[in-house]
Protein backbone atom coordinates (compact mmCIF):
# COMPACT_ATOMS: atom_id res chain seq x y z
CA UNK A 1 0.00 0.00 0.00
CA UNK A 2 1.29 3.85 -1.15
CA UNK A 3 2.51 5.48 1.87
CA UNK A 4 2.30 8.69 -0.38
CA UNK A 5 -0.19 11.10 0.00
CA UNK A 6 -0.67 13.40 -2.97
CA UNK A 7 0.16 17.40 -2.58
CA UNK A 8 -2.14 20.06 -4.18
CA UNK A 9 -4.32 17.26 -5.55
CA UNK A 10 -7.69 19.18 -6.18
CA UNK A 11 -6.17 22.49 -7.00
CA UNK A 12 -3.92 20.62 -9.90
CA UNK A 13 -6.80 18.63 -11.38
CA UNK A 14 -9.37 21.52 -10.94
CA UNK A 15 -6.69 23.83 -12.88
CA UNK A 16 -6.22 21.35 -15.32
CA UNK A 17 -10.11 21.97 -16.47
CA UNK A 18 -10.68 18.32 -18.19
CA UNK A 19 -13.88 16.97 -19.46
CA UNK A 20 -15.20 13.18 -19.85
CA UNK A 21 -13.04 11.99 -22.98
CA UNK A 22 -9.98 14.11 -22.34
CA UNK A 23 -6.08 12.93 -22.49
CA UNK A 24 -4.04 13.63 -20.22
CA UNK A 25 -0.50 13.08 -19.40
CA UNK A 26 0.61 12.29 -16.06
CA UNK A 27 4.03 12.78 -16.27
CA UNK A 28 5.33 11.83 -12.46
CA UNK A 29 2.72 8.37 -11.61
CA UNK A 30 4.64 8.13 -8.68
CA UNK A 31 1.73 6.64 -6.34
CA UNK A 32 -0.83 7.06 -8.97
CA UNK A 33 -3.04 9.77 -6.75
CA UNK A 34 -4.01 12.37 -9.07
CA UNK A 35 -4.62 9.79 -11.72
CA UNK A 36 -6.94 8.01 -9.67
CA UNK A 37 -8.92 11.21 -8.58
CA UNK A 38 -9.17 12.40 -12.31
CA UNK A 39 -10.21 8.69 -12.85
CA UNK A 40 -12.79 9.31 -10.36
CA UNK A 41 -13.97 12.50 -11.79
CA UNK A 42 -14.07 11.73 -15.38
CA UNK A 43 -14.46 8.55 -16.03
CA UNK A 44 -14.10 8.44 -19.66
CA UNK A 45 -10.72 10.11 -19.66
CA UNK A 46 -8.07 8.38 -20.89
CA UNK A 47 -4.52 8.58 -19.20
CA UNK A 48 -0.72 7.93 -20.37
CA UNK A 49 1.37 7.13 -17.04
CA UNK A 50 5.14 8.20 -17.15
CA UNK A 51 7.40 7.05 -14.71
CA UNK A 52 11.03 5.77 -14.56
CA UNK A 53 10.42 3.85 -11.77
CA UNK A 54 9.43 0.66 -12.37
CA UNK A 55 8.09 0.16 -8.50
CA UNK A 56 5.06 2.58 -9.33
CA UNK A 57 3.24 -0.60 -11.67
CA UNK A 58 1.79 -1.78 -8.42
CA UNK A 59 -0.53 1.57 -7.55
CA UNK A 60 -1.77 1.38 -11.37
CA UNK A 61 -5.18 -0.06 -10.53
CA UNK A 62 -8.14 2.02 -11.52
CA UNK A 63 -11.33 2.67 -12.93
CA UNK A 64 -10.38 4.05 -15.82
CA UNK A 65 -7.95 3.40 -19.11
CA UNK A 66 -4.30 4.03 -18.06
CA UNK A 67 -1.74 3.16 -20.10
CA UNK A 68 1.66 3.15 -18.01
CA UNK A 69 5.22 3.83 -19.80
CA UNK A 70 7.77 3.01 -17.52
CA UNK A 71 9.62 5.99 -18.99
CA UNK A 72 11.33 9.65 -17.82
CA UNK A 73 9.13 12.06 -18.35
CA UNK A 74 11.92 13.70 -19.93
CA UNK A 75 11.51 11.38 -23.31
CA UNK A 76 7.75 11.97 -23.12
CA UNK A 77 7.83 12.64 -26.99
CA UNK A 78 9.06 9.13 -27.55
CA UNK A 79 6.23 8.10 -25.46
CA UNK A 80 3.23 10.16 -27.28
CA UNK A 81 4.90 9.21 -30.88
CA UNK A 82 5.04 5.30 -29.91
CA UNK A 83 0.92 5.90 -28.96
CA UNK A 84 0.56 7.31 -33.29
CA UNK A 85 -1.66 10.46 -33.05
CA UNK A 86 -2.19 13.32 -36.03
CA UNK A 87 0.12 13.52 -38.97
CA UNK A 88 2.02 10.66 -37.20
CA UNK A 89 3.61 13.02 -35.02
CA UNK A 90 1.93 11.41 -32.08
CA UNK A 91 -0.89 11.99 -30.03
CA UNK A 92 -1.81 15.30 -28.39
CA UNK A 93 -3.12 16.18 -24.98
CA UNK A 94 -5.49 18.25 -23.64
CA UNK A 95 -3.81 18.40 -19.78
CA UNK A 96 0.08 17.66 -18.29
CA UNK A 97 0.95 16.77 -14.91
CA UNK A 98 4.05 17.48 -13.57
CA UNK A 99 4.76 16.24 -9.97
CA UNK A 100 8.33 16.41 -9.20
CA UNK A 101 10.85 15.63 -6.26
CA UNK A 102 10.38 12.04 -4.14
CA UNK A 103 7.28 10.58 -3.34
CA UNK A 104 7.12 9.33 0.50
CA UNK A 105 7.08 5.31 -1.04
CA UNK A 106 10.97 6.58 -2.43
CA UNK A 107 11.92 7.68 0.60
CA UNK A 108 10.77 4.82 3.43
CA UNK A 109 10.85 2.38 1.04
CA UNK A 110 13.05 2.34 -2.53
CA UNK A 111 16.49 1.27 -0.61
CA UNK A 112 18.25 3.36 -2.35
CA UNK A 113 19.80 5.66 -0.53
CA UNK A 114 17.13 8.80 -0.51
CA UNK A 115 16.71 9.40 3.27
CA UNK A 116 19.26 10.31 5.56
CA UNK A 117 16.97 8.94 8.20
CA UNK A 118 17.49 5.24 7.42
CA UNK A 119 20.67 3.57 6.45
CA UNK A 120 21.17 2.45 3.10
CA UNK A 121 23.77 2.20 -0.22
CA UNK A 122 24.38 5.24 -1.61
CA UNK A 123 22.46 4.79 -5.34
CA UNK A 124 19.65 7.44 -5.50
CA UNK A 125 18.92 6.70 -8.77
CA UNK A 126 15.11 7.59 -9.44
CA UNK A 127 14.62 4.47 -11.58
CA UNK A 128 14.26 1.51 -9.86
CA UNK A 129 17.26 -0.84 -11.19
CA UNK A 130 17.60 -2.88 -8.37
CA UNK A 131 18.11 -2.26 -4.39
CA UNK A 132 22.07 -3.32 -4.37
CA UNK A 133 22.45 -3.95 -7.87
CA UNK A 134 22.52 -0.52 -9.84
CA UNK A 135 22.23 -0.19 -13.67
CA UNK A 136 25.93 -0.32 -14.32
CA UNK A 137 25.66 2.19 -16.95
CA UNK A 138 24.49 5.09 -14.76
CA UNK A 139 26.07 7.17 -11.79
CA UNK A 140 25.46 6.61 -8.40
CA UNK A 141 25.39 8.69 -5.24
CA UNK A 142 28.15 6.50 -4.15
CA UNK A 143 30.36 7.34 -7.56
CA UNK A 144 29.98 10.89 -6.84
CA UNK A 145 31.21 11.29 -3.11
CA UNK A 146 34.02 8.45 -3.66
CA UNK A 147 34.84 9.67 -7.50
CA UNK A 148 34.90 13.34 -8.03
CA UNK A 149 37.11 16.22 -7.43
CA UNK A 150 36.65 18.64 -4.13
CA UNK A 151 35.82 21.37 -6.48
CA UNK A 152 33.30 19.11 -8.27
CA UNK A 153 31.71 18.24 -5.42
CA UNK A 154 31.24 21.54 -3.51
CA UNK A 155 29.68 23.33 -6.79
CA UNK A 156 27.14 20.78 -7.04
CA UNK A 157 25.97 20.77 -3.14
CA UNK A 158 26.29 24.42 -3.27
CA UNK A 159 24.67 25.02 -6.95
CA UNK A 160 21.59 22.23 -6.35
CA UNK A 161 21.64 21.68 -2.87
CA UNK A 162 22.12 25.98 -2.15
CA UNK A 163 24.11 24.36 0.83
CA UNK A 164 26.29 27.59 2.31
CA UNK A 165 28.36 25.15 3.80
CA UNK A 166 29.40 23.65 0.45
CA UNK A 167 33.01 23.73 0.88
CA UNK A 168 33.42 22.53 4.45
CA UNK A 169 31.53 19.22 3.11
CA UNK A 170 33.25 18.62 0.04
CA UNK A 171 36.73 18.97 1.66
CA UNK A 172 35.32 16.55 4.85
CA UNK A 173 34.06 13.98 1.94
CA UNK A 174 37.75 14.52 0.15
CA UNK A 175 39.76 13.66 3.13
CA UNK A 176 37.22 10.85 4.67
CA UNK A 177 37.15 9.10 1.46
CA UNK A 178 41.15 8.56 1.67
CA UNK A 179 40.68 6.51 5.07
CA UNK A 180 37.53 4.46 3.72
CA UNK A 181 35.25 4.34 1.21
CA UNK A 182 31.85 6.13 1.58
CA UNK A 183 29.11 3.39 0.95
CA UNK A 184 26.24 4.17 3.10
CA UNK A 185 23.40 7.10 3.87
CA UNK A 186 24.71 6.95 7.57
CA UNK A 187 28.53 7.34 6.36
CA UNK A 188 27.52 10.27 4.51
CA UNK A 189 25.70 11.47 7.38
CA UNK A 190 28.24 11.18 9.59
CA UNK A 191 30.73 13.09 7.43
CA UNK A 192 28.16 16.24 6.82
CA UNK A 193 27.24 16.56 10.63
CA UNK A 194 31.13 16.24 12.09
CA UNK A 195 32.05 18.67 8.23
CA UNK A 196 29.99 21.94 9.75
CA UNK A 197 29.77 23.92 12.68
CA UNK A 198 27.75 22.93 15.83
CA UNK A 199 25.20 26.17 15.54
CA UNK A 200 24.10 24.78 12.19
CA UNK A 201 23.56 21.26 12.85
CA UNK A 202 20.19 22.03 14.49
CA UNK A 203 17.82 24.06 12.73
CA UNK A 204 14.26 23.76 11.20
CA UNK A 205 15.75 21.03 8.47
CA UNK A 206 18.35 18.66 8.86
CA UNK A 207 21.87 19.57 8.30
CA UNK A 208 21.77 16.64 5.48
CA UNK A 209 18.84 17.54 3.66
CA UNK A 210 20.69 20.14 1.48
CA UNK A 211 23.51 17.67 0.66
CA UNK A 212 21.42 14.65 -0.19
CA UNK A 213 19.22 16.79 -2.54
CA UNK A 214 21.92 18.18 -4.46
CA UNK A 215 23.55 14.77 -5.00
CA UNK A 216 20.28 13.28 -5.71
CA UNK A 217 19.86 15.65 -8.62
CA UNK A 218 22.99 15.12 -9.73
CA UNK A 219 22.93 11.87 -10.07
CA UNK A 220 19.31 11.60 -11.92
CA UNK A 221 20.53 15.17 -13.99
CA UNK A 222 16.67 16.66 -12.40
CA UNK A 223 17.11 19.81 -13.88
CA UNK A 224 17.91 18.70 -16.92
CA UNK A 225 15.09 16.13 -17.31
CA UNK A 226 12.92 19.37 -16.37
CA UNK A 227 13.87 21.59 -18.93
CA UNK A 228 13.74 18.80 -21.78
CA UNK A 229 10.36 18.02 -20.15
CA UNK A 230 8.69 21.42 -19.89
CA UNK A 231 9.24 21.87 -23.77
CA UNK A 232 8.47 18.26 -25.01
CA UNK A 233 5.13 18.66 -22.77
CA UNK A 234 4.35 22.52 -24.17
CA UNK A 235 4.60 21.08 -27.97
CA UNK A 236 2.31 18.05 -27.04
CA UNK A 237 -0.44 20.32 -25.49
CA UNK A 238 -3.53 20.71 -27.62
CA UNK A 239 -4.66 24.77 -28.01
CA UNK A 240 -6.51 25.15 -24.55
CA UNK A 241 -4.80 22.33 -23.35
CA UNK A 242 -3.57 22.93 -19.82
CA UNK A 243 0.16 22.01 -18.06
CA UNK A 244 -0.17 21.69 -14.12
CA UNK A 245 3.56 21.71 -12.51
CA UNK A 246 4.22 20.82 -8.65
CA UNK A 247 7.64 21.98 -7.64
CA UNK A 248 9.20 21.46 -4.19
CA UNK A 249 12.43 23.50 -4.30
CA UNK A 250 13.48 27.29 -5.31
CA UNK A 251 15.80 25.90 -8.24
CA UNK A 252 12.86 23.57 -9.98
CA UNK A 253 10.28 26.47 -9.51
CA UNK A 254 12.33 28.94 -11.17
CA UNK A 255 13.16 26.77 -14.07
CA UNK A 256 9.09 26.28 -14.42
CA UNK A 257 8.33 30.08 -13.61
CA UNK A 258 11.40 31.20 -16.49
CA UNK A 259 9.25 28.95 -19.04
CA UNK A 260 6.02 29.32 -18.49
CA UNK A 261 6.67 33.26 -18.48
CA UNK A 262 8.49 32.60 -21.56
CA UNK A 263 5.54 31.37 -23.33
CA UNK A 264 3.25 33.90 -22.00
CA UNK A 265 5.41 36.90 -23.70
CA UNK A 266 5.43 35.00 -26.78
CA UNK A 267 1.73 35.12 -27.10
CA UNK A 268 2.07 30.81 -26.89
CA UNK A 269 0.50 30.62 -23.79
CA UNK A 270 -1.66 32.81 -20.33
CA UNK A 271 -0.96 31.96 -17.18
CA UNK A 272 -4.02 30.57 -15.35
CA UNK A 273 -2.08 32.06 -11.99
CA UNK A 274 0.22 34.25 -11.70
CA UNK A 275 2.02 33.29 -8.16
CA UNK A 276 2.33 29.92 -7.59
CA UNK A 277 -0.47 28.12 -5.68
CA UNK A 278 0.60 26.98 -2.54
CA UNK A 279 -1.16 24.68 0.33
CA UNK A 280 -3.69 25.42 2.84
CA UNK A 281 -2.79 25.55 6.46
CA UNK A 282 -4.94 22.82 7.15
CA UNK A 283 -3.57 20.64 4.03
CA UNK A 284 0.10 21.07 5.64
CA UNK A 285 -1.07 20.24 9.28
CA UNK A 286 -2.26 16.97 7.58
CA UNK A 287 0.57 16.50 5.13
CA UNK A 288 4.18 18.28 6.33
CA UNK A 289 5.77 17.79 2.94
CA UNK A 290 2.78 20.05 1.28
CA UNK A 291 4.52 22.71 2.76
CA UNK A 292 7.05 23.42 0.02
CA UNK A 293 4.92 22.55 -2.63
CA UNK A 294 4.19 25.54 -5.20
CA UNK A 295 1.48 24.73 -8.52
CA UNK A 296 2.24 26.35 -11.50
CA UNK A 297 -0.22 26.44 -14.25
CA UNK A 298 -0.54 27.23 -18.03
CA UNK A 299 -2.68 26.76 -21.06
CA UNK A 300 -1.75 26.54 -24.48
CA UNK A 301 -3.40 28.86 -27.02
Amino acid sequence: MSLHRTVLLNETIDGLDLKSGSVVLDGTFGGGGHSREICKRYPGVKIIALDQDSSTLKNKDSNCEIIFHNENFRNLDRVLSAQGGPASGGEKVDGIIFDLGLSSDQLQNSGRGFSFLIDESLIMQMKNSGKENPSGEDITAQEIVNTWGEESLADIIYGYGEEKQARRIAKAIVESRKKQEIKTTFDLVKIIEQAIPAKFRKGRIHCATKTFQAIRIAVNDELGALAEGLQKGFEALRAGGRMSVISFHSLEDRIVKKFFRKQAEDKKAFLINKKPIIASGEEVKNNPRARSAKLRILEKI
